[in-house]
């Protein structure tokens, strides 16, 4: 029975410890207190498996506690401070130094005021006993009372005391044993003590309201240029999300919104909290403005209709929520209210706090809507209506269905030129290529000929209006002219090889002759320039084109791809057969038109 009260005891001691923080003592190193009866009073650290048993003292009361021990202005520490209530027995044994008395008065004086000791020692669960012995003069004759007195045992940086660990305090040899609990670290420094101990000093985080960019910055109480580690908290149980950057955004500060601070290269985890924005009206205005509220059907186990609420904010809110039918007043339906502080409030991935509730056996046959009265709103939020499900799959299934009728028209708007091109290729000798646009160079034939040249201008026509890109040495004689026509040519075949396509060579009677004449002249290597130059004949404006056509056709000859970039045509009818086919043009694929034509188209499609 004595030692549950004594258990008890030491469990109530701890726990005012824990309220009330650690008293502050003035000793900055180990100290031993005595009465003044008490002289020459001295400690020394003893092993505890050394110790003898005496019998002159006898320790009465123990009482240990743990303070902060603060020499000066200079940091605090923990420290084991042991009170001791002690009787001293006269007629036990006299310690004997064994010295030889030189004086009978020196030996009668010792007697009467003989040496005694105590021993205290303390232990945690990772250390080993250890013990200081403190030993004292008695005089008798100043003692008040009666060989009693109190003694206290201050050991400043006790050994293996740390902040939560348990320590057993003893003594011999009356064997008192005695347990003290040393307060965390967070109750010390949630206490007065957090600027007095090295332990509790954390970084702090100073906001400044700017309002010419709407931001709140963030910055370093102590003046530091670097910001510490920071997170951001929505109310005390919150989540803490790290923030990386100096500002906030001042739309979204909230009244319930805390800063956490720590510095990340410290060996503790301590970290300062504080919420700025609590008696902010912006804040509140911010909690407000982002309040949600969603209204649904439900259905109990027992298969009877409820009504579901859920409403988040940034922040827990107190107010009430009521059901109100659809009207244009939504009138509210009695006995039905319930407080927002009941229940239980949950965070949700986004960060807002959620508080969900249900509103059973209520009609659910007429439109129903809830109402949330909020504490420090002037207004009340809502209504937030409940919305017929079926209505609204009906609803959701005709605008589905208008919306697939307004794309497929315009997708057959897009395609309706595509469908055309692709009914013409099939009544014009099968499927053919009509997706992308090739590029025709046509090439007039060196006639003098207006009747040759209007041919050649309706075959460029007639192919413009099958979807091809038409290039004509006609209809580009500006371009010749600040070019030069071998340029403009050399730029043509460029953009077939580019975009696919044909040059078409138009033939001729005319065409026929310069060719053979092209021929013979890179035959006869001996003949000059001048006498080239000797006989003038009158030409075609595009007969430099034409010969330019000749030389290139010759160069794609000698690298095997002739046939693959030229065609020929023929308007007239009668002059393959009355005239052959000159060598430079020889083994280009030739049609005859008008009576080749699908054939021809087919090809440029190729």
């Amino acid at each position: 029975m004595f030692l549950l009260g004594w258990t008890i005891w030491c469990v109530l001691l701890a726990l005012c410890e824990l309220t009330w923080g650690l008293e502050v003592s003035g000793y900055g190193s180990d100290e031993v207190i005595c009465p003044q009866f008490l002289y020459d009073c001295t400690s020394e650290d003893e092993m505890s498996l050394t110790i003898a048993d005496r019998e002159d003292v006898e320790v009465k009361n123990l009482n240990p506690h743990i303070k902060l021990c603060c020499k000066d202005k200079d940091l605090c520490t923990i420290c084991l401070w042991i009170d001791a209530d002690i009787n001293i027995h006269p007629d036990g044994d006299v310690e004997d130094e064994g010295y030889p008395w030189s004086e009978e008065e020196d030996y009668h004086e010792d007697t009467r005021n003989p040496k005694a000791s105590v021993t205290v020692c303390y232990s945690t669960a990772a250390t080993m006993p250890l013990c200081k012995k403190v030993e004292f003069t008695v005089n008798h004759t100043d003692s008040p009372l009666q060989n009693q007195a109190k003694i206290s045992v201050v050991i400043a940086k006790p050994t293996g005391i740390s902040f939560g660990s348990r320590v057993i305090v003893y003594t011999l040899p009356s064997h008192l044993l005695r347990e003290v609990l040393v307060p965390s670290l967070t109750d010390v420094c949630s206490h007065d003590q957090q600027e007095q101990l090295k332990e509790c000093r954390v970084p702090r985080l100073k906001s400044v309201i700017n309002q010419e960019t709407n931001e709140v910055e963030l910055l370093s109480a102590d003046g530091s240029e670097t910001l510490p580690s920071v997170c951001i908290q929505h109310e005390h149980s919150g989540r803490c999300q790290r923030w990386n950057s100096t500002t906030v955004p001042l739309y979204a500060v909230t009244s319930c919104m805390c800063f956490q601070v720590w510095d990340k290269d410290s060996e503790t985890s301590r970290r300062s909290r504080s919420c700025p924005f609590r008696n902010s009206d912006f804040s509140w205005r911010n909690v407000w403005q982002n309040v949600s509220v969603s209204v649904d059907q439900g259905q109990t186990n027992d298969q009877h209709l409820l009504l579901w609420w859920n409403l988040s904010a940034p922040c827990r809110l107190e107010g009430e929520v009521w059901p109100c039918h659809k009207v244009s007043s939504c009138q509210e339906i009695k006995g039905f209210r319930q407080q927002l502080t009941n229940g239980t409030w949950r965070q949700n991935l986004k960060g807002q706090w959620e508080k969900t509730g249900v509103f059973k056996d209520i009609d659910l046959q007429f439109g129903l809507c809830v109402m949330v009265e909020v504490k420090g709103m002037e207004a009340n939020l809502g209504p937030f209506c409940y919305n017929n499900t079926e209505r609204t799959r009906w609803s959701l299934l005709i605008v589905c269905l208008l919306l697939l009728a307004c794309a497929t028209v315009l997708i057959s708007c897009l395609l309706h030129a595509f469908v055309k091109k692709w009914v013409w290729s099939w009544r014009h000798g099968g499927f053919v290529k009509i997706g992308r646009r090739h590029h025709v160079v046509l090439l007039s034939p060196p006639d003098m000929d207006d009747g040759v040249s209007e041919s050649v201008c309706q075959l460029g026509s007639l192919l413009c209006s099958r979807g091809f890109s038409v290039s004509v040495d006609q209809w580009s004689r500006k371009q010749q002219c600040r070019q030069g026509p071998l340029p403009w040519l050399h730029s043509q075949l460029l953009e077939l090889d580019n975009c696919g396509g044909r040059a078409v060579l138009v033939l001729s009677r005319r065409a026929l002759e310069r060719a053979d004449e092209w021929t013979l002249r890179n035959k006869d290597a001996m003949k000059t320039k001048s006498e080239e130059k000797g006989q003038p004949q009158p030409g075609s404006p595009y007969s430099d084109v034409f010969m330019a056509s000749l030389f290139l056709i010759q160069a794609d000859r000698q690298l095997g791809r002739a046939g693959k970039r030229f065609l020929l045509v023929n308007l007239d009818s009668n002059l393959c057969s009355e005239k052959k086919i000159p060598e430079p043009l020889q083994g280009l694929t030739l049609f005859q038109l008008p009576a080749q034509t699908k054939a021809f188209l087919t090809e440029l499609t190729l």
